[in-house]
């Protein structure tokens, strides 16, 4: 049984959108008010975007051909989605073939039952896992959890946040909102064995966490990871990092589960060569990453002897049925996007209320979840943007994040109905229709002033303009209309000293 209309294999009936962590509890615009007071996550973001903004400009300058591999990117991605059913059929031969299993989950509900299901096979109470969006979307740590297995992150950043029980800020860098006293509090309150001796050095941070984790590595059977991408021809998957945590996690244990997005896979082996180029640079500021780690099913007595591939929809086939909307899943997770975005700048990753924050968080988690229901919280992500197009400028794959936030929009208007908006737009067009009723409602917009007060500026409207003056003010109506001003003595002298040929 598979979606409709898509014919994926083997895939079971799938809810129509996706779950987990998709989901926030309150709208943006509440959310980022609360986050706006924190002083200290505005300098730790503004000194991390400028800092990455910067080395990403740098690299990325030194290419000639830089635009050239942008549009080939953007190619690939836009052909594989173009071609989807198929090269998952294609990649699911070849891991099979190559000593793989691979499992289709439908949604995060499925998916995570799917990985608790392998891990208690093994016999296994812990896991360590790789830096994964897909696991943190579908909420695969507070699942295991539950079951009574342990997760344990071991990207340094993740195991921060896990530690400091929070949740992540930024695609690349998860604990930007945390600063290093902050770190060395968790340190000493959550890692087990910890100096109490330990200073907020960052290196003796580090070493604290290398030591924990160390022992993690040598002693634990089961990994958990993501996938930055998956050659269909070949079955062969990818992780990019910078720690090496993530090679100790793809080699050490006896089993090895991957939870990949569906959207994740490349036609060829050959287009990594492509990916490999744009993704350090847009993420990092790096020309290559640190470590890129690539496995192909199971090789006798190298690495795991026993991988498992769970293919995650969870939304993204709702999403790939939208033909301008799907253009979001060519997404490769740089967060180059969040480091040029002025509002996620000042905000954070928590008000968006999704794993996927920024702008391009404010596309896909729409379009993964759906926008329904005129009073979910995610209704209002498309709106979270100043659709300044700093974000297309900089996405490595082009993919043009200003008109998808316009297009939700649109999409969010026409579910709701008639609503303030559109009444105001309509009253506007039948003052406009007449000059009688314009000059009529210019006159009636003198009240304003009395609501302006000696300030000269409305704060505060009742509902339903107080969505307006929620997130700023309107200045106060003039004493004088254009229309008055070109009536009056003075506005005809005006007009006559521009006109000097009519005074001769």
């Amino acid at each position: 049984m598979s979606p409709v209309g898509l014919g994926l294999p083997a895939l079971p009936p799938r809810a129509p959108h996706g779950s987990g962590n998709l989901r926030g509890t309150e709208t943006f615009p509440a959310a980022a008010h609360h986050e706006l007071a924190n002083g200290q996550l505005r300098r730790n973001l503004g000194k991390a975007t400028h800092t990455i903004r910067e080395k990403r400009l740098h690299v990325t300058g030194e290419l000639p051909d830089w635009e050239q591999l942008r549009d080939t990117g953007s190619a690939v991605k836009t052909d594989a989605m173009n071609r989807l059913p198929e090269l998952l059929e294609q990649l699911e031969a070849a891991v099979t073939a190559r000593g793989g299993i691979v499992h289709w989950a439908a949604d995060a509900h499925e998916a995570n039952e799917i990985v608790t299901r392998l891990v208690r096979e093994t016999g296994s109470e812990e896991v360590i896992k790789v830096k994964s969006m897909a696991t943190q979307e579908i909420g695969l740590n507070e699942h295991l959890e539950e079951q009574g297995i342990r997760p344990i992150e071991t990207d340094l950043a993740e195991l921060i946040v896990q530690l400091g029980h929070d949740t992540p800020s930024h695609i690349l860098v998860p604990a930007i909102h945390r600063n290093r006293a902050e770190i060395r509090q968790i340190f000493l309150r959550e890692m087990q064995g910890v100096d109490p001796n330990l200073d907020d050095n960052p290196a003796n941070l580090a070493a604290a966490a290398r030591t924990f984790l160390r022992h993690k590595f040598m002693t634990t059977p089961v990994a958990i990871s993501g996938a930055n991408f998956a050659a269909a021809d070949t079955g062969t998957l990818g992780v990019v990092e910078s720690e090496g945590n993530g090679r100790m996690c793809l080699t050490l244990p006896q089993t090895l589960i991957t939870v990949m997005g569906i959207e994740k896979v490349l036609p060829t082996y050959a287009d990594l060569e492509v990916f490999l180029q744009l993704l350090p640079r847009s993420s990092t500021g790096e020309r290559m990453n640190p470590y890129t780690s690539m496995w192909t099913g199971v090789t006798p007595d190298d690495g795991p002897q026993a991988f498992h591939l769970v293919l995650l929809d969870n939304g993204r086939t709702a999403a790939l049925a939208d033909k301008v909307g799907r253009e979001a899943l060519n997404c490769i997770r740089c967060s180059a996007c969040l480091n040029v975005c002025p509002v996620y700048e000042r905000t954070g990753g928590h008000a968006y209320g999704s794993t996927y924050p920024g702008p391009i968080g404010a596309v896909l988690t729409p379009q993964l979840t759906g926008m329904d229901d005129k009073n979910d919280p995610n209704a209002s992500l498309p709106f979270a943007s100043s659709l300044c197009g700093a974000c297309f400028d900089a996405c490595p794959v082009k993919i043009d994040i200003p008109s998808l936030l316009v297009e939700l929009r649109h999409q969010k208007v026409e579910k709701s109905g008639f609503g303030a908006e559109a009444a105001a737009m309509k009253a506007a067009s039948f003052a406009m229709s007449s000059a009688g009723r314009f000059a009529t409602a210019q006159k009636a917009a003198g009240i304003g002033r009395l609501m302006a007060g000696k300030k000269g500026r409305i704060s505060t409207l009742p509902p339903p303009l107080n969505g307006w003056t929620a997130a700023r003010d309107i200045p106060a109506p003039p004493k004088q209309t254009f229309r008055d001003w070109w009536d009056s003595d003075e506005g005809r002298v005006a007009i006559a000293a521009q006109r000097p040929e009519e005074q001769k």
